[in-house]
């Protein structure tokens, strides 16, 4: 598992964290900003009403009306991202991952509008009367390029685990088990039944579900925040003070934050956002093309509300959480993560200047003499005897460190150490760290007004959040599987889609995000190529659009 993590490193620095991406990204979205004018400002409105069904008429074809599709979506998005996923970005980026967040969103406004849009217009009806659509449709249909939809359909399937079903579950594992104490495996085995019964029944019973599930899920998840952030009320201009000002400088040290550079806040900022809002990737579009409308660019403002109020709400509201309760610098008891940890050589106290200086240097990639560790370690009853050495987990300084053997018992003899990490994997470390992710927004959802009960407030939106965003991706997988394979191939699809739920709640935390980092930009590039060509027809088709609306208005 460590040389599959040390490969997906190696893709994401290629990919996903590799310092091209995110221009890539922004740059697209600000492109299609100018190009048409400010879309996600000038029809926000409009978009509403359409939502609402105010201009909805009978004989439209679809599955799903204008409301139904957008939670489907909005279930697909608001998920681990809001909660693990903001937290882990602080975590990793300081406050400045949060406005970095912001832009995506609001550039990603436009690019869900267009993107949507495409999809819709050549959305095609399937053998059992459904509809399927997506980015493959335009781009084998409109582009004839049938080997960019193909890849892209692959990259569906792969991302509908690495980001729908994967880092879903195991954020609810997490969850629940900090909360409850239960046993990761029990909570995989009943979601797994559970989420088996939704799926079979299609996008019918998938949209019913979601657009009861979405609203109460985001009244409960925003109820608790608030109850965070005005109990906290002292720190939130200092909290939104923080955003702004390391925007363009990264984060420096605070508390057992080791500090972040621009590049990683930044580069972390724009890759949860896009992990949240979806904006760009090209998933969204394969829900709204279920949707009973005529015209392609009504649903498309339709999916101009998505990154509004998956980020610049939802998003904004977890960041305020965690930074306004100070809990992102603060050390807890927990366990360490290998793939959130490494050792390095030498004994580094973070109060010294000069060795804070070097851990942020070897964090942030910029020259150090910090090396990792490569020898042995000596331990009595649990407790280190030499003192070479130092843990880093989660960008902090370990403290209190423990050794023990696969978490349970304490370790007496030898800890073997190559590269930063024991060569035996079944050795446990635990001490006091920063925390990420989940456990970070679990933390600080316990320094508010409902006290240490805010906890059940996260794994209980966790739950729902986190479910509902699993059974919109395995839609859009089994649309994918069709565009590739045909009906025949979703029903195999599907159980491999359960199973992969039920061991990813057992599996490694920081592993599983990294699968879903890659697996989320190997299914964007292709999606922003294709939307790019066709920005001519896109322009052409809102121009239509306003004309035929305007002479249906007036009749």
């Amino acid at each position: 598992m460590d040389a599959f993590g040390r490969f997906l490193d190696h893709l994401d620095g290629l990919l996903g964290g590799a310092a091209w991406f995110p221009y890539v990204l922004l740059g697209v979205g600000l492109f299609f900003t100018i190009y048409l004018k400010f879309p996600q400002i000038r029809y926000f409105r409009h978009a509403i009403r359409v939502v609402s069904g105010k201009y909805d008429k009978k004989g439209h074809e679809g599955d799903t009306t204008h409301f139904q599709a957008l939670s489907t979506a909005l279930s697909g998005t608001v998920g681990t991202g809001n909660i693990g996923g903001v937290a882990l970005a602080i975590s990793i980026g300081g406050p400045a991952a949060l406005f970095w967040m912001w832009m995506t969103a609001f550039f990603g406004m436009t690019t869900k509008f267009v993107e949507v849009t495409l999809s819709h217009k050549y959305r095609v009806k399937t053998d059992d009367g459904s509809m399927a659509g997506g980015p493959m449709y335009y781009m084998d249909r409109r582009l004839n390029m049938k080997w960019l939809a193909i890849l892209f359909a692959i990259a569906t399937v792969i991302s509908s685990f690495g980001t729908g079903s994967l880092p879903q579950i195991n954020n609810i594992a997490q969850g629940m088990e900090a909360t409850f104490g239960i046993a990761p495996m029990a909570t995989g085995a009943v979601l797994s039944v559970l989420l088996a019964l939704v799926i079979l029944g299609g996008i019918k019973r998938i949209a019913a579900i979601t657009s009861r599930v979405v609203p109460l899920m985001a009244a409960i998840y925003i109820i608790g925040a608030l109850g965070v952030i005005l109990y906290n009320f002292d720190n939130i201009v200092p909290s939104f003070l923080s955003v702004f000002t390391d925007a363009f400088t990264g984060s420096a040290a605070a508390g057992g934050f080791l500090g972040a550079s621009f590049a990683y806040a930044f580069n972390r900022g724009v890759n949860r956002g896009l992990f949240s809002n979806e904006a760009g990737q090209g998933s969204a579009p394969i829900a709204h093309a279920s949707a009973k409308a005529d015209e392609p660019v009504s649903e498309g403002m339709v999916s101009i509300l998505e990154p509004f109020i998956d980020t610049i709400i939802i998003c904004t509201l977890t960041g305020l959480v965690i930074l306004s309760s100070g809990v992102w610098t603060e050390k807890f008891e927990t366990h360490f993560e290998r793939s959130s940890m490494v050792i390095v050589k030498g004994n580094y106290n973070e109060q010294n200047e000069q060795d804070r200086q070097s851990l942020y240097n070897y964090l942030n990639g910029k020259p150090s003499d910090v090396t990792p560790y490569s020898g042995d370690i000596n331990v009595i009853q649990g407790k280190a005897v030499n003192k070479d050495f130092t843990i880093i987990h989660s960008r902090s300084v370990g403290e209190d460190i423990r050794f023990g053997i696969t978490e349970r018992h304490v370790y007496t003899g030898v800890v073997s150490i190559k590269d930063g990490l024991p060569t035996d994997p079944s050795i446990s470390i635990k001490g006091k760290s920063l925390v990420h992710s989940a456990e970070l927004t679990t933390k600080a959802f316990q320094r508010g007004f409902f006290g240490d009960s805010g906890q059940y407030i996260v794994s209980i939106g966790l739950l729902l959040f986190a479910f509902s965003t699993a059974i919109a991706w395995s839609y859009y997988g089994d649309r994918a599987m069709i565009y590739l394979l045909g009906s025949r191939s979703v029903m195999p699809y599907r159980v491999f889609y359960v199973a992969g739920f039920f061991w990813a709640s057992f599996a490694d935390t920081t592993l599983v995000w990294k699968l879903a980092a890659v697996a989320i930009v190997v299914m964007t590039l292709p999606n922003l190529f294709g939307i790019v060509l066709l920005r001519k027809e896109m322009k052409e088709a809102i121009d239509d659009y306003w004309v035929k609306f305007k002479k249906d208005n007036e009749s």
